[in-house]
């Protein structure tokens, strides 16, 4: 993927004729949605205000699962659609989804044979798609699978399986996908209006480009609301007085070392005293442990975790490790913005639905999509083209993306060690760091991050800031906020020789970024 070749696509299609969808927002769904339209055939414009998974697509819990909270809610068909969805999300990117052994610790008498019977459901549900099945375990199997479990009062467990990825590099891939089945893409290049007929009919957007600072009209036969939380703001440009539909939720995470989680498998905690579900989970080497659910009434690309979530998280965690984590043991925390669908009769975002929800204005014509999770991405796309046919009265063809690999597929990635994350990308990208030794050499002695990767990012992966780099084509501000910020100069002064930027450029881009990371530090 190239930004500059994007950009002279639009112009390109200006002389064909209006574009069959544009898409608003590059996280999850819309992302989503350009892969499933472009497979399609059709022609597909994304414009994404940031960086592609720039928000709430980049801070999930890491997890591709069908919802054992959801379950006990009694939400089965979205349980079971979850669950189908996760199957074939492991089938097409098979280099970044992993399953993962689950163990719900017993301290009570009662707590194995209860939560054993609801994961045999869960199995049940899974079917063919299922990963493993659940099954009790002993006091001594858990302290085994857990060695830092508390062990007062452990009488034993319950273990189950389900699915862990990387959300920002499969928003990567879905982004080169789409790309590569013809659709154009295109970051830091913000919607600042909408284009309409004399009749009020939405019939294209206005887009500004951040990096030359001009605007573009660019005209369209659907034009598609995919930007999560900000959705109430693309809508209010539609109509200035609409009422908002979006009750935005807070989840923080907080990273630990993985000594706090020293082996492969995972804790689930069913009830946390906010009525949540609370994971620690083994993730990059470090430990990712969350998450909370705090109503919100601003939506920010940087939303700041709360002093009281952290203290929560950490609370709840420590009665579970042997040795309890301290502050100061926070490598990283991170919060992301769930774009839930409000509900008449209720403030308490956590019971809200995590279904998603397609709104068409019947005056302008303008498409909304809202809710939804990581895991039904796919599902959530496929019904937004199928909505996108009918409105645009485009000629109607069959969606393949249930069965289409997704860019980087590979069977075997393992064998690639620390590169098994690009999947099929990673024997072209050993290639180039292996052609001189500088490319191989880490931007930051305590990051697992070489030169090398950095160059491939910005040439094959539109990454354009150094906040691009270590939050999203790498996961190194995650895995520990003050290295990142020690790795952003020499970040900095390769991304800025392979972009042609200057020494200005290297500097505002370093400032920015520690700004950005402070968000991430604490204790």
């Amino acid at each position: 993927m190239n930004r500059d070749e994007m950009i002279d696509n639009l112009a390109e299609q200006e002389e064909k004729g209006p574009w069959d969808l544009i898409i608003i927002g590059g996280g999850a769904t819309g992302l989503g949605a350009a892969v499933d339209a472009a497979s399609r055939g059709y022609d597909v414009a994304l414009f994404e205000q940031s960086d592609f998974a720039k928000g709430t697509s980049s801070r999930s819990t890491k997890l591709v699962h069908g919802g054992v909270r959801y379950l006990q809610q009694g939400n089965v068909s979205l349980v079971t659609e979850a669950l189908k969805e996760r199957g074939r999300l492991l089938r097409n990117a098979p280099h970044l989804v992993d399953d993962v052994a689950f163990i719900v610790p017993s301290y009570e008498w009662w707590e194995s044979p209860f939560y054993g019977i609801g994961l045999k459901v869960y199995d049940l549900l899974a079917g063919r798609y299922g990963f493993g099945s659940s099954k009790n375990l002993t006091r001594e199997e858990v302290i085994a699978e857990i060695p830092s479990i508390n062990p007062e009062g452990l009488r034993g467990g319950t273990l189950y399986y389900d699915g862990q990825f990387d959300d920002a590099r499969l928003a990567i891939n879905l982004a080169t996908t789409a790309f590569e089945q013809g659709a154009t893409l295109i970051n830091y290049a913000p919607v600042v209006g909408l284009l309409k007929d004399a009749a009020g009919a939405v019939t294209g957007v206005r887009v500004r480009d951040l990096e030359s600072g001009r605007e573009h009209e660019v005209a369209g036969r659907v034009v598609v609301n995919a930007t999560g939380p900000f959705a109430d703001g693309v809508r209010r440009m539609d109509h200035p007085d609409a009422a908002p539909i979006v009750a935005p939720s807070q989840g923080v995470h907080v990273v630990l070392d993985k000594f706090f989680l020293p082996g492969d498998s995972a804790i689930m905690v069913p009830h946390t005293d906010d009525d949540r579900v609370m994971f620690a989970i083994p993730w990059h080497d470090v430990a990712v442990v969350g998450t909370t659910d705090t109503p919100i009434e601003q939506v920010d690309l940087e939303p700041r975790p709360l002093a009281e979530e952290i203290e929560l998280i950490l609370e709840t965690a420590n009665r579970y490790l042997r040795r309890p984590a301290r502050p100061e043991d926070v490598r990283s925390v991170f919060a992301g913005i769930r774009p839930l669908v409000k509900a008449a009769g209720t403030e308490d975002t956590s019971v809200l639905s995590r279904e998603h929800t397609i709104l068409i204005d019947p005056t302008s014509g303008l498409m909304t999509v809202a809710g939804g999770k990581w895991t039904t991405y796919r599902k959530m796309a496929e019904d937004v083209v199928v909505h996108a046919i009918v409105l645009g009265d485009l000629e109607p063809r069959e969606g393949v993306t249930k069965d289409l690999p997704i860019h980087g597929h590979h069977h075997h990635a393992e064998r690639f060690g620390r590169l098994a994350l690009y999947g099929s990308d990673a024997a072209p990208l050993e290639n180039l760091l292996q052609s001189a030794p500088e490319l191989a050499e880490p931007v930051h002695p305590r990051l697992p991050l070489a030169v090398g990767e950095v160059v491939w990012a910005c040439r094959y992966e539109m990454a354009r800031t150094v906040d691009d780099m270590l939050a999203r084509r790498s996961r190194s501000l995650l895995i520990d906020a003050r290295v990142a910020i020690a790795a952003a100069p020499r970040t900095a002064e390769v991304m800025a020789a392979e972009l042609g930027r200057s020494e200005d450029w290297v500097a505002a881009q370093v400032e920015e970024f520690g700004e950005i990371a402070a968000r991430y530090c604490h204790g």
